[in-house]
């Protein structure tokens, strides 16, 4: 029974009219029935109003002339034709049954068999099939587009963490295509094996919410992402994940920088306290031994002034040190070969890794790299952390990386040690003045490389483990 209030358009493709005529008697005969009913006898004409979707069902009879109604069915559906087509056939044929259902008939049905009772269900069957088909369609394109422009990469994987539907996102975070992907997992990408385990214990729960995760892309960044995952069983029982994933590096970045830009200012602050507290009474040490001196002291006096004078002295060094470190750095900037600063610091540091018998590999791009900058204070920042490398490393033991990686914008340098690494306590205090492991270090090294790096625009970051070593990395643009 058809209770509907607009009427359902219907188009007779036949070739025949008085087969036209009996099918549409058979159509009205419906009980409830609300069909508008028309006919078209012409192939051409009849693949028009199929193309212009002006109809809502097609009764297509096998017989048109030249062409037959399965040529007509392979056009329409070539034309992504979404209304049901049924095929009609004067008497029974399996072969055509078949083809017309692998063409994408809706039906099939033989006229000299046909009822009302019979007509009634294929109409009411196929209209039905159609809408429900046309809701799925437009529930697929609405979540295909929400999938594909979402601005975080999403993707689809096995249980294992394996790539099979990856967005447009996820291609451009990672650097992968979607077919090489499909032959990686997720954690092929994850830098620490640790953070691997805990993700495959996270997913044994079901849902992953909210992770911070390192990976590294095809192009050897390090992004820094918010990853969420959530497993779902699909109706057969097979499983498969979902995952999101929220690029957070530039923000990460901007924190520590914002962190450290703090850190240093109020490092200033502090320095120029100090300096102007210990330099007066500093000042009145140096004018005491001066009229304290005189020509008749004995060699133990002598000694005691010269020792008090050259630690009055090492003090005001220190206080000079600690306001070079404290204030900007000047630079004289002028474009300058990285490969060439980089060789210069190792030179520098030759002696020590000679002498701790330090294996050493150094990994340059082919092309030379060029980036403004003074190269006497550069020098300097890279000289520091080698020799901050070399001293956490064993004798004979060591091995020091100093790599440079280019990417289209930027090139970083990484100096990678296989040293004693540095805590997460410690690695959060790094660069800040003062702060030192070392017994007899003032901690103003590394807090001086950062205010020379700083000044460069480049960007520093970084990873330790305890145990196994130390790789810092400094981005400059190019």
């Amino acid at each position: 029974m058809f209770i509907t209030t607009e009427p359902s358009r219907i188009l007779i493709v036949d070739d025949d009219e008085d087969d036209f005529y009996i099918t549409n008697s058979i159509i009205k005969d419906i009980n409830g029935g609300n069909f508008k009913v028309d006919w078209c006898f012409k192939y051409q004409e009849a693949l028009d109003h199929i193309c212009h979707r002006r109809y809502d069902l097609y009764f297509i009879d096998y017989f048109l002339g030249a062409k037959t109604g399965l040529d007509l069915l392979r056009e329409a559906v070539e034309r992504e034709c979404e209304a049901p087509m049924i095929l009609l056939t004067g008497k029974g044929n399996q072969t055509v049954d078949i083809e017309a259902m692998r063409v994408g008939a809706a039906d099939y049905l033989i006229k000299s068999e046909l009822t009302t009772e019979k007509m009634e269900r294929c109409i009411r069957y196929s209209l039905e099939k159609a809408r429900s088909l046309k809701a799925l369609r437009d529930n697929e394109l609405k979540y295909r587009n929400i999938f594909e422009r979402s601005k975080d990469a999403i993707f689809l994987a096995d249980t294992n963490l394996q790539f099979f539907t990856v967005n447009a996102a996820t291609a451009g975070l990672l650097g992968y295509t979607a077919e090489e992907l499909s032959h990686m997992t997720f954690y092929n990408l994850m830098l620490e094996e640790q953070d691997a385990s805990r993700l495959k214990e996270l997913l044994q729960t079901g849902e992953v919410d909210d992770v911070e995760i390192d990976l590294l892309n095809k192009n050897r960044e390090e992004r820094t992402c918010i990853f969420s995952a959530t497993i779902i069983e699909r109706p057969d029982k097979t499983k498969y994940v979902q995952g999101i994933l929220h690029d957070i590096t530039g923000l990460r970045k901007a924190e520590k920088s914002v962190l450290m830009a703090e850190k240093l200012a109020a490092t200033g602050r502090l320095a120029r306290t100090l300096a102007h507290e210990i330099r007066n009474p500093l000042t009145n040490i140096h004018l005491s031994l001066d009229h304290l001196r005189v020509n008749d002291i004995t060699e133990a006096q002598t000694n005691y002034f010269g020792i008090i004078q050259r630690n009055a002295k090492r003090i005001g060094a220190i206080i000079s040190e600690l306001l070079d470190t404290a204030r900007p750095t000047e630079m004289m900037l002028q474009q300058t070969s990285l490969q060439d600063i980089l060789d210069e610091s190792i030179t520098a540091a030759m002696d020590r890794i000679v002498l701790k018998n330090i294996k050493l590999q150094i990994r340059y791009p082919d092309n030379i790299v060029y980036i403004p900058a003074d190269k006497d204070k550069l020098k300097i920042a890279f000289l520091n952390i080698i020799i901050n490398a070399v001293e956490a490393m064993e004798e004979e033991e060591g091995k020091l990386v100093v790599a440079m990686v280019q990417h289209h914008q930027t090139c970083e340098v990484r100096i990678t040690d296989n040293g004693t690494g540095i805590t997460e306590d410690n690695l959060q205090r790094l660069f800040e003045p003062y702060f030192t492991s070392k017994r007899n270090g003032l901690g103003l090294g590394l807090a001086a490389t950062l205010n020379i790096l700083q000044a460069h625009r480049a960007e520093v970051d970084v990873h330790s483990a305890v145990g196994s070593g130390t790789t810092f990395i400094v981005t400059f643009s190019i």
